[in-house]
């Protein structure tokens, strides 16, 4: 049943896509991009530009009897661009019709492919990934531009449990991952303990994604950067808008104080204690299954937990504050938030008891920043930035006398300065210096018996970078190369870790590019026990000790080649990435090395395939991912490798978009193989009062399968006031996917424990915008 209702919606799709498109209008204005794309096929030229030079710039497609010459009259006298000839195949995009220069700086993050995946998602020739909310046009499963989630679709980058908390990027852990909001490291990325980000995609102006060839000014972050980028300009529009659906209601606005003067603000509250809604009771039961809320639900020695209430919000605000036409002040706040309370009532010896326990997570961050315009070539800029993040459990045992107060505290501090001069044309040269404070602590405490314990580190570091960046004339090589140095006072060591960039167009159509990278960090997450913080946040932040808990230390090596031609990209890239440093404890096994400490490493090998065929207003991708992710330990398994938590061997997506005026659909499947873990010997389960497990991670969960459906569509409510309603279905087929095996021994013996993943999801949305 399942496979037939599959087919028929692949098919139909296929067939909707197909007749909607040749019902197009070829008369209607279309995106830029989309029209430079069929010039280029057309005349067998190249254009190029910076992906800010064509935003939200709509066009008609130019007569078919124009020639290139006429056809780029035409572009410069409707788009306010100008368009000129740099050798006699490459035309080169830039802002406004009076503009005398003929390349600027910009042109170092030369677009190579617009529209990647989706509208608003753009591949740079850093290898960078860019993501704007704004443009941002629909994929499979989503009806908002959830951030984190759409970071997901990207080749090479997976959830292993299907949360925003526990993104694996080329195989790493979700720790080793750099979330920067405007600058501002967090230590918290979703709500609902990871089932939606946690950042407000509607006063982010532009998301980076980088997992290999960073910029050397990024430290930390071993396995990717996601840099979050609100917007740093004035608007002089006051711009507004708000929505609900079935987790949340949002609102964020743009207000215009003056000309020097613009105030950002947004907020976001969940209606998860107000009223239950088919999505807030999948959500619910996927997050809190087998942890100490739904555990306790079913009566155990007259035990019962009921009147439980969860909620979250998050609250983020900017000041940008122009003092001069070369001095800029910018100020941002956040402040996410999860709350979760529960009921736990007993009767002993004829005694009523009840008594409340629960769990908060917060993460609080500001910053200030001043930016100053020396002259067109040199610029400045200095921020100063604090990241508080709080976790706090209380967990009562009725039946046993017992409270368990735990918290895990991180104060993050820091002040960059850094400063970006244009030598020449086709140079330019960045460096900075960055000072950073790192306070970790962790608490326990037990009334009975009495034990308390609670320990804090703290680590100072001291980073210089310097990078420079060259494109030549013709636009046709690309390098981005740097280095950065990190001190770190607490043990004495300095590293110098090494970045590069390197991207070759040849034959007009292809390129061919080299990233690589060192990196290291002293923040990492563990789990001590499985239970910790009622089983739903397990793991908690320490840093390294330069002993037990070295710094993470990463190298990375890759090479691409990539086509575009009519609408047409296919892409290809090869990476080893080595990890060393890790630990036993922050890789979350549930086997016989749930309570072992040692130091490892993981290694991983992979390629990451994307085909995207884009059409007007359409576009359809299948993107496969092969690795093969191993761990080795000094002890585990003897020192002998073994495969990795994470490694997913083969994963495949196939999806498409379709963009009919103002009504958009997109569909997808997403298949992977199922994560390793390990088995228990069936022949002797039990030896010494212990489980008998085989050898670690040589089995494999079941196939992972899950269609996704959305769809939107866009009306004017008034002149100014313009609206969206939406509709998305999260595994549309219902399957019941096995995210997790482990087992435990009870008093009659060996049990498995199986986590599921989410059932059939649905979500709808309608939102306002001013």
């Amino acid at each position: 049943m399942s496979k037939h209702l599959f087919k028929i919606l692949i098919t139909s799709f296929i067939l909707f896509t197909t007749s909607a498109l040749k019902a197009q209008n070829v008369n209607n204005k279309l995106p830029l991009e989309i029209v430079i794309d069929s010039l280029e096929s057309r005349f067998n030229i190249v254009f190029s530009y910076a992906d800010s030079s064509i935003k939200n710039k709509k066009i008609r497609l130019p007569d078919t009897s124009l020639s290139l010459n006429e056809v780029l009259d035409y572009l410069n006298e409707n788009t306010n661009l100008k368009f000129s000839f740099l050798g006699k195949d490459q035309v080169i995009v830039q802002k406004g019709k009076s503009r005398t220069r003929p390349i600027k700086l910009e042109y170092l993050e030369e677009v190579l492919v617009t529209n990647y995946l989706t509208k608003g998602i753009t591949l740079d020739n850093s290898g960078t990934v860019k993501i704007e909310p704004e443009d941002f046009g629909i994929l499979p499963g989503l009806i908002e531009p959830d951030i984190l989630q759409t970071i997901q679709a990207l080749p090479g980058v997976a959830s292993i449990d299907e949360t925003v908390s526990n993104l694996n990027v080329r195989g790493g852990t979700h720790d080793q991952n750099l979330i920067l909001w405007d600058g501002i490291k967090m230590y918290q990325s979703g709500h609902f303990f990871g089932l939606i980000s946690a950042f407000n995609p509607y006063l982010t102006n532009k998301v980076e994604v980088t997992k290999n060839g960073t910029s050397a000014r990024y430290g930390d972050g071993v396995s990717s950067i996601i840099n979050m980028q609100l917007d740093n300009s004035l608007n002089n529009e006051f711009k507004a808008g708000a929505g609900l659906n079935l987790t949340h209601v949002d609102g964020f606005a743009k207000i215009p104080v003056s000309n020097d003067l613009e105030l950002q603000v947004s907020a976001r509250r969940s209606v998860t204690d107000l009223i239950e809604t088919p999505t807030y009771n999948q959500y619910f039961e996927r997050i809190f299954q087998d942890t100490d809320v739904t555990n306790n639900q079913t009566e155990i020695n007259n035990t019962v937990t009921t009147n439980e209430a969860f909620y979250f919000y998050d609250v983020g605000a900017k000041v940008l504050y122009d003092l001069s036409e070369k001095d800029k002040l910018r100020f941002n706040f956040l402040n996410i938030y999860n709350n979760l309370d529960y009921l736990e009532e007993a009767t002993i010896n004829d005694v009523d008891e009840a008594l409340r326990s629960g769990i908060t997570q917060r993460n609080l961050a500001a910053g200030i920043e001043y930016q100053r315009d020396w002259n067109g070539a040199f610029t400045t800029s200095l921020q100063v930035y604090a990241s508080n993040y709080n976790l706090e459990a209380t967990n009562f045992d009725i039946i046993n006398d017992q409270r368990l107060i735990q918290e895990n505290e991180v104060v993050d501090t820091g002040i960059k300065l850094s400063s970006s001069y244009d030598i020449r044309d086709n140079f330019n040269w960045s460096n900075g210096y960055q000072f950073f404070e790192v306070g970790i602590s962790n608490l326990q405490d037990v009334n009975n018996p009495i034990f308390r314990s609670y320990i804090k580190e703290v680590i100072r570091s001291h980073s210089a970078f310097s990078e420079l960046g060259f494109i030549t004339n013709n636009f046709n090589t690309h390098i981005k190369a740097g280095l950065r140095g990190t001190y770190f006072e607490k043990f004495g060591d300095f590293l110098l870790e090494p970045r590069l960039s390197f991207n070759q167009r040849f034959l007009n159509n292809f390129k061919f590019e080299v990233l690589g990278e060192f990196k290291s960090q002293t923040t990492a997450q563990i789990i001590d026990l499985q239970n910790d913080f009622l089983g739903i946040e397990k793991r908690r932040w320490i840093l390294a000790n330069n002993d037990d808990i070295p710094i993470i230390k990463s190298k990375q090596i890759s090479s691409g080649l990539h086509f575009k031609k009519n609408g047409l990209i296919i892409s290809a890239e090869g990476y080893i990435k080595k990890v060393d440093g890790i630990t036993a404890r922050s890789q979350g096994f549930q086997n016989q090395f749930q309570f072992v400490n040692d130091i490892g490493s993981y290694e991983i090998k992979g390629v990451d395939f994307l085909i995207n065929k884009q059409f007007s207003g359409a576009s359809a991708w299948l993107s496969y991912s092969y690795s093969k992710n191993d761990y080795t330990f000094d002890t585990l398994n003897n020192g002998e490798p073994f495969p990795n938590n994470a490694d997913l061997r083969h994963a495949v997506t196939f999806a498409g978009t379709y963009d009919f005026n103002d009504l958009k659909f997109a569909l997808g499947a997403n298949w992977r193989t199922g994560k390793p873990f390990t088995s228990v010997n069936q022949q002797n389960e039990v030896v010494d009062d212990t489980i008998n497990f085989n050898k670690p991670n040589q089995n494999n969960l079941e196939d992972y399968l899950r269609i996704d459906f959305s769809t939107t569509y866009n009306f004017d409510l008034s002149r100014d006031t313009k609206a969206k309603v939406g509709l998305s279905i999260w595994n549309l087929l219902n399957k019941k996917n096995n995210l997790n095996s482990y087992y435990t021994l009870g008093d009659n013996g060996v049990n498995q424990i199986e986590n599921q993943s989410l059932g059939i999801t649905p979500n709808v949305t309608f939102r306002v915008k001013f």
